[in-house]
């Protein structure tokens, strides 16, 4: 009977743990999908905002922009690193902080000069905190719905610093969601703006003639920091996206291991009771076979 009764329990256990697993798994997939519309409208914003700045950079203009020149020499640089505040999501942070891990350790890192790191995430904050690497800010306010106003204070910063001088170069390191089924981590560099366009778009067509209203340069004065508030807002959505998705199939994979557990008891369960009930019935008829 001891044999059953751990095997009740460990069926009531791991059917327990089916309810959690399903219910997170519908959870993250409710909040995939308001974070894919989110982020597809991004895209589509960003990929055009930067076509616009792509063909002005590309124009015959006597001047430029700060963001858009690369400066002489890489003296302070910045990586921001995008991971998530919970975990149950599978590799998803694992895949981010193996680039940033990667990263700080290159041979590049001798020649930044002053490198900082920024950490939005509970999991990436505590993962570098405990490499050692001193993080120079935090951020924990970001979840599956990150704001605009929010991500556009950094970016302010980070354009302010790179203006005056004080910032060199920028990276990112983040999940970058490309489809449903394909999700990639990867380091970019966002700061200077040297990639505006996809480079997998192949219907690019060379810059035309514009008639700037009300200038050309104050045009690009405004719309160049635009550029790259959406394309670093874009990075935080495709965080918020990727994370929801990575926690969707592991929670479904967690679910189904449940399941196949649960089988996997049961028939052990009914073994042992079918044995326990042969054992009963041969005690019975040897009692009474005695008693003839």
């Amino acid at each position: 009977m001891a044999n059953t009764r751990e095997l009740v329990k460990r069926l009531k256990a791991v059917k327990n743990i089916r309810k959690i697993t399903r219910t997170m798994e519908l959870i993250a997939t409710a909040r995939f999908k308001k974070a894919m519309d989110r982020a597809s409208e991004a895209a589509a914003y960003t990929q055009k905002i930067s076509e616009i700045v792509a063909d002005l950079s590309q124009a015959s203009l006597s001047f430029t922009h700060p963001l858009l020149e690369k400066h002489d020499s890489v003296n302070n640089s910045t990586l921001l690193v995008l991971t998530s505040n919970r975990g149950l999501c599978g590799g998803y942070n694992g895949s981010v902080l193996r680039n940033v891990t990667r990263r700080l350790k290159s041979e590049e890192r001798a020649t930044d000069g002053n490198l900082t790191v920024e950490v939005a995430g509970k999991r990436g904050i505590s993962f570098l905190k405990f490499q050692g690497e001193t993080i120079d800010r935090s951020y924990t306010n970001f979840e599956d719905n990150p704001l605009f106003a929010e991500v556009e204070e950094i970016a302010d910063r980070f354009i302010n610093a790179y203006i005056s001088g004080k910032l060199d170069r920028l990276e990112i390191a983040y999940t970058k969601f490309e489809s449903a089924g394909k999700q990639t981590a990867v380091l970019e560099t966002l700061l200077p703006i040297t990639q505006l366009t996809d480079s997998s778009d192949e219907t690019s067509k060379p810059a035309g003639e514009y008639e700037f209203l009300p200038s050309a340069e104050e045009i690009l004065t405004e719309i160049v920091p635009a550029a790259f508030k959406a394309r670093l807002f874009k990075c935080f959505l495709d965080a918020a996206v990727s994370e929801q998705i990575a926690r969707m199939v592991a929670m479904k994979r967690a679910t189904e291991n449940a399941q196949e557990m649960i089988g996997s008891l049961s028939q052990q369960y009914n073994r042992a009771r079918q044995a326990q009930i042969t054992g009963e019935l041969a005690e019975i008829i040897g009692g009474a076979a005695a008693l003839e």
